[in-house]
């Protein structure tokens, strides 16, 4: 057994897919595929957090590498520190998943993360290791082996900038509500927008290890629309268990999600002058309703598949200024090298202030359409040939919303899961359709 990549590094069953025999493997190829003679590691607060560390950091430090951990940070704070340090980066963390999953990120040392063909090349290495085919006697000794230190004022380092993002300017006068999923945001977040000068109510910031993402964060907002109404406060902000997405909430506790926060920072910065390109990059998850609004306001719209990575491909190559997931993983290429839910939301935020509206008020610049999601269980094994075999399905359900509605259907790249997303003029018709649908999936991968 070993270890593959899916659209988010590595992720499985702690101790069960992610075995400290496996994470030392792992911390080995990684040092050799990437070559670098230093690592920055940041955590969640996961319970197996501190054990996968210890196994990841025990195959860097014996591949000679030196390793700076960062303890509980975002996923943004480590892809940052690996940036202005030089040095590769690797974050601990199943993202938005429950407590007994665990994963691993990996940065190279520009802070991005790693193309197709490095993930391919550190596969083939952690298979040989696995396998025993390496040679022992490469392996240093002595004091050429790689040491391991605190190192706190990354995260400190990283605050910072995300202060510093907004030129100056403050977020005093605001009243917010900040759910931080009791996990990475839990300190980080309340101290950056308490310092820039926001009144500040926390909720969910008492980790436990087995309390992450549970019922809260940017998967499960409910506590935070309700607590943002009953505190009349002027909006709340939900981060997932690493903090490298979110979700807001406006005054009226109506959730605003990934697609429209994309759409009132790109009209934002569009009207600013500040989109470069007067374009933005999503997925082919957005709405069909960010569509039609980026069209009205002459704003270009570049679609890649699913996973922030070919957000980011995309916004590379383009040299474009925003982009992002309606999951809430936004990315400000200018500012961050990934997704960073921290800095999303003072940016956010200071669009709300400039502009004197209410986040209600900006969000109406996109009319969200009726859109319906449908998870189908599968199982590695479930019918090799099940895009054939739905292909009729689908393109009979897309005929039938013609224009005026959309159907995708995605195996998961995290989950065996097959997803199912339905858009269409009414939520009924897109209900139909879409538990239409997902019968067809099931069956076909029985």
């Amino acid at each position: 057994m070993t270890l593959r990549f899916g659209t988010d590094g590595v992720r499985g069953v702690a101790n069960l897919d992610l075995t400290p025999e496996l994470v030392i493997a792992l911390g080995r190829a990684s040092a050799r595929v990437l070559g670098v003679d230093r690592f920055v590691v940041g955590r969640d607060t996961r319970i197996s957090g501190p054990a996968v560390e210890a196994a990841l950091t025990a195959g860097f430090t014996a591949e000679g590498v030196t390793v700076e951990t960062l303890g509980v940070v975002p996923t943004p704070a480590v892809a940052w520190a690996a940036a202005h340090e030089g040095a590769a980066g690797a974050m601990i963390s199943a993202s938005h998943n429950r407590y007994p999953d665990n994963g691993i990120k990996l940065f190279t040392a520009k802070g991005r993360k790693l193309d197709d063909d490095v993930e391919a090349a550190l596969e083939a290495t952690l298979d040989a290791l696995v396998q025993g085919h390496h040679e022992q006697d490469s392996s240093p000794t002595g004091d050429a082996i790689g040491t391991v230190t605190a190192a706190p004022e990354h995260l400190l380092a990283y605050a910072e900038s995300v202060e510093h993002a907004i030129s100056g300017r403050d977020l005093s006068g605001l009243r917010l509500v900040v759910d931080c999923a009791n996990g990475s945001a839990t300190t980080v977040a309340p101290h950056v927008l308490r310092r820039l000068g926001a009144e500040v109510t926390v909720l969910h910031a008492e980790p436990n290890g087995t309390n992450i993402n549970e019922g809260c964060g940017s998967t499960h907002p409910a506590d935070l629309q309700r607590e943002v109404k009953r505190r009349g406060a002027d909006a709340g902000v939900a981060f997932d268990g690493d903090a490298d997405r979110l979700l807001a909430v406006d005054h009226d506790g109506e959730l605003v999600d990934g697609d429209q926060l994309i759409a009132i920072c790109a009209v934002d910065l569009h009207e600013r002058g500040q989109l470069r390109n007067d374009t933005v990059v999503v997925t082919v998850m957005s709405n069909l309703g960010f569509r039609i609004a980026m069209t009205e306001h002459d704003i270009a719209v570049i679609e890649t598949p699913v996973g922030d990575r070919f957000v980011l491909d995309a916004l590379a190559s383009g040299r474009h200024s925003l982009g992002g997931e309606q999951s809430g993983h936004i990315i400000f290429p200018e500012l961050a090298t990934t997704g960073d839910g921290l800095l999303t939301a003072v940016l956010l935020l200071d669009a709300m202030k400039r502009s004197g509206r209410s986040l209600a008020d900006l969000a109406t610049v996109m009319q969200r359409l009726p859109q319906v999601l449908r998870n189908v269980r599968v199982t590695s094994t479930s019918a090799p040939d099940l895009d054939d075999r739905i292909a009729p399905d689908i393109a009979s359900a897309q005929e039938a919303l013609g224009e005026k509605g959309r159907v995708l259907v995605r195996r998961s790249g995290t989950e065996p899961l097959v997803r199912v997303m339905v858009e269409a003029p009414t939520a009924e018709e897109a209900e139909t359709v879409a538990e239409r649908l997902a019968e067809a999936v099931a069956a076909a991968a029985t």
